[in-house]
């Protein structure tokens, strides 16, 4: 959902540090580490460190130190050979797990998610969907092949406090603090307007985060709400509460009732760097000649969905000259925003389609005058391109002045445990 992106992203950390243990000598160890994107380097002291560290044999742990627990967003349409494919199964395991399931039927419906248990070698160890409150379908390896069973449940919902600290990246951070996929991504999701999460990490960052999952028996059977979060940024605090309204309306306030919901998301691809900026003058690769720029280039892999950074209607979908496959969304007063070079549009798309903000409406292509494959995205004030980077955005949305005892009273609890993290180096608070 919107998820895929943050799927190869989380495969790309874990192989890359496959990738470098594989290189290592069989007892020494010698640490390595990125630094995230602008991250200030002239004071910092560099140091290698050599460790003996007895490695296991790789061939007999498959299922030992390299298990990952994934988590997926259930898609429109998809199968349970399609979620397995996303969750990393290897394709050769997919037949005989369809096979041992063939007689549990269940229902994959969109919204929800699944969570499996999977070796870096793409072995399927476990899998599990809670189709509805009392009904959980469990996959689980059993020596050579699969058994499938439909289990009647009484899920518990518990809530989890967890904490770290940005040395890397922030996918790194949230998974040395046992920190699920799906929290870092709704916690980058909040605060998006006001941390641009490629360029403004630093080392040192830190975040605390209040969430919820479902249990049974000790079993975690998916990861529920971000009920608050805080993350500070080159030392400034940022915090989010989460709150509905008598009303069911909900979103994420500040803890003094002010919205973190921005009129316009910052980027209509999350944790995408930008290729080519905003210009008066820039030399176009296909055209060969110097010409003005106006719109952002983000550089993404060919299918990664593109979002509606706004509440719109969609005012144009198909394909027009240079931008090749282009959508054009209308949104409040004067403002409109483009997307082009798509390889394809999102199904049901349509002109004259109401789309919510963060609804994925394309995907990324080099469809037009395009070497490769980009979004090229521009913001519009009265059909007129401007630099969105520069440009005045809309206030937010305000809380509804007649709910704001009822937030304050549902706020000061969350507030409280973001409080017990403070100065702390905890990791977990179950």
């Amino acid at each position: 959902m919107q998820h895929t992106q943050r799927f190869f992203a989380f495969l790309a950390r874990h192989k890359r540090w496959l990738l470098v243990i594989s290189a290592l000598p069989l007892f020494e160890v010698v640490t390595a580490f990125g630094v995230s994107p602008d991250t200030i380097t002239q004071d910092i002291v560099q140091e290698t460190v050599v460790s003996a560290v007895a490695l296991p044999d790789p061939v007999a742990t498959d299922s030992g130190a390299f298990d990952f627990w994934r988590e997926d967003r259930i898609q429109p349409g998809d199968t349970l050979a399609s979620l397995l494919g996303r969750l990393g199964v290897g394709s050769e395991e997919i037949p005989a797990i369809l096979g041992a399931s063939r007689e549990q039927s269940a229902r994959f419906i969109a919204g929800r998610t699944v969570i499996a248990k999977v070796t870096s070698g793409g072995r399927l160890l476990l899998f599990r969907y809670l189709v509805d409150d009392k009904n959980l379908l469990t996959i689980e390896r059993t020596g050579a092949g699969f058994s499938a069973r439909n289990e009647i449940t009484q899920p518990d919902t518990r809530v989890v406090v967890r904490s770290g600290e940005i040395k890397y990246s922030l996918f790194g951070a949230t998974d040395a603090a046992d920190v699920p996929d799906s929290v870092a991504s709704q916690m980058a999701e909040i605060f998006s307007g006001d941390i641009d999460f490629h360029r403004d990490l630093r080392q040192g960052d830190r975040f605390s985060v209040v969430y919820e999952i479902q249990t049974d028996a000790g079993r975690t059977l998916r990861t529920g709400r971000l009920m608050a979060a805080e993350f500070v940024n080159q030392g400034k605090s940022y915090r989010a509460v989460y709150f509905k309204d008598p009303q069911g309306r909900e979103g994420y306030f500040t803890p003094d009732g002010k919205s973190m919901k921005r009129a316009f998301l910052k980027s209509p691809i999350p944790f995408s760097r930008i290729s080519s900026g905003f210009s008066t003058s820039r030399y176009h690769p296909v055209l060969k000649e110097w010409r003005a720029h106006k719109g952002i280039d983000y550089a993404a892999a060919a299918g990664t969905p593109v979002r509606a950074v706004s509440d719109a209607t969609v005012a144009f979908s198909g394909r027009k000259g240079g931008y090749g496959n282009l959508i054009v969304l209308k949104h409040q007063g004067p403002y409109s925003t483009a997307y082009g070079h798509l390889s394809r549009f999102a199904k049901g798309l349509r002109n004259g389609a109401h789309i919510k903000q963060g609804d994925i409406i394309g995907y990324v292509g080099s469809t037009g005058l395009a070497t490769g494959p980009h979004l090229h995205y521009e913001f519009r004030v009265n059909n007129v391109q401007k630099n969105p980077v520069a440009v005045s955005m809309p206030a937010a949305y305000p809380l509804d002045p007649r709910y704001r005892a009822q937030f304050a009273a549902a706020a000061a609890p969350l507030v409280s445990q973001i409080d017990l993290l403070q100065g702390r180096n905890l990791t977990s608070l179950d």
